[in-house]
């Protein structure tokens, strides 16, 4: 499989000014040298705690915010460097799924006017010629024609993601990034919405970049996952190696945490020990050794390099790795 999106050495850093204080401004570095590909009709899975970077990161590869540092490239061109009217017509290409469908749907628009906007925006197209359009892809993920004259709070959760994938697809894009797409639903609603999304890739051979703290989420839908601590990438590699053999203390302690309905497969819980470090003032070396079970001297004073290990398309960022 080819690349579609090739992301190098991704930096962003926020500058929080004080206003009328004497004390001076300070920078959080929310990434730090991220860097991964996603292949064509491939899912790449990236999970982490709250505040890692996640959705930082989704935003900046669709270049919603602008990186600090590094490269985006989409199928070969790098979007850090197109003129506005470029990027809009790139974007076309690469849509974007959020947390909550309800928030990120205009109240008080009508459901076709809501979707009918890209084409108009990215293509010129009238509401009017662009309804059967707009009719199509809602039944394409399992909603009537007839939603076209309803409004958000007319739906359920559920009903309103769907629609949110609907305007996600309305473009025909090749890549949909998905940021905590199902975390908002009821269990077996995840279960549908996910199913739908999968189908859609199998027809249309989209790729998704899927942010998820759920692991089972992950383990079912993902191809290939990162684990993400402190803004860098700490753990690489396809996704039930990963979880079945984690190499970092960190993914272990995700991995154990995790819920698991079969009593006679449950793991012994290793809590962390301490808070995750604030990204304005983060620990020398290593950002995890702080709070990991496995640190040693070199871990406070020299930061790990996210490396190959053995011949398998893992990659670890850790001095003392688990084996």
């Amino acid at each position: 499989m080819s690349d579609l999106l090739t992301v190098e050495n991704l930096g962003k850093t926020f500058t929080s000014r004080r206003f009328l204080s004497l004390r001076p401004d300070y920078q959080v570095t929310a990434l730090r040298d991220v860097s991964f590909t996603v292949a064509k009709g491939e899912t790449v899975g990236v999970v982490g705690e709250s505040g890692c970077g996640k959705s930082t990161l989704a935003r900046c590869v669709l270049d919603l915010i602008a990186p600090t540092t590094g490269a985006v490239r989409f199928d070969g061109t790098d979007l850090t460097t197109l003129a506005s009217a470029e990027k809009r017509a790139m974007r076309g290409r690469i849509q974007m799924v959020f947390q909550d469908p309800y928030s990120s749907l205009n109240s008080k628009r009508s459901i076709g006017r809501t979707l009918a906007e890209p084409l108009y925006v990215h293509k010129g197209i009238r509401y009017r010629d662009a309804l059967p359009r707009v009719r199509e892809v809602l039944g394409e993920v399992g909603m009537p024609a007839s939603a076209v004259d309803k409004y958000p709070h007319e739906f359920s959760g559920g009903q309103r993601q769907r629609i949110a994938i609907a305007r996600a697809l309305i473009l025909e894009p090749d890549l949909i990034i998905a940021d905590e797409a199902v975390s908002a639903l009821d269990v077996s609603v995840q279960a549908q919405v996910l199913l739908l999304m999968r189908r859609i890739q199998q027809e249309r051979g989209l790729s998704y970049l899927f942010i998820t703290h759920d692991l089972g989420v992950l383990r079912n839908f993902c191809d290939r996952v990162l684990v993400m601590y402190l803004g860098r990438v700490v753990e690489s590699g396809p996704v039930g190696d990963l979880l079945e053999r984690p190499r970092h203390p960190y993914t272990r302690s995700l991995r154990d945490a995790a819920p698991v309905p079969d009593v006679s497969k449950r793991r012994a819980l290793a809590l962390l020990e301490g808070e995750i470090p604030s990204p304005a003032n983060p620990p020398s070396g290593c950002p995890f050794h702080p709070r990991c079970p496995r640190a040693t001297a070199i871990c406070s004073q020299e930061a790990p390099v996210l490396a190959d290990i053995e011949d398998t398309g893992r990659r670890v960022a850790c001095h003392n790795p688990e084996e």
